[in-house]
């Protein structure tokens, strides 16, 4: 059987960083709006597609959860100190 099913997609087949899948997706695009592809070949495309989009949603989602954490821990309400100098001190 020459056609791919959902299981035959390998995740080491896919790239897993969200710069190369979004490439590789970007390339199924032109290819498929060239229209010179078989209906097969068009499938398989579009299987391969729906893999790449998941790998990169999850990708963003990832990195949103990341920059929430990090901008919760940096941007807590700022207390001044007794001993607080802002440099303005005069001579």
């Amino acid at each position: 059987m020459a056609s791919k099913k959902k299981s035959d997609l390998e995740p080491d087949d896919l790239p897993q960083d969200f710069e190369a899948a979004m490439a590789q997706l970007e390339e199924i695009v032109a290819q498929m709006e060239r229209g010179d592809m078989s209906l097969e070949a068009s499938l398989v495309a579009y299987q391969r597609g729906v893999a790449l989009t998941r790998i990169c949603q999850d990708r963003l989602v990832r990195a949103e959860q990341k920059v929430k954490v990090l901008s919760d821990e940096l941007l807590k309400p700022f207390e001044l100190g007794g001993d607080y100098d802002d440099g303005a001190a005069s001579s």
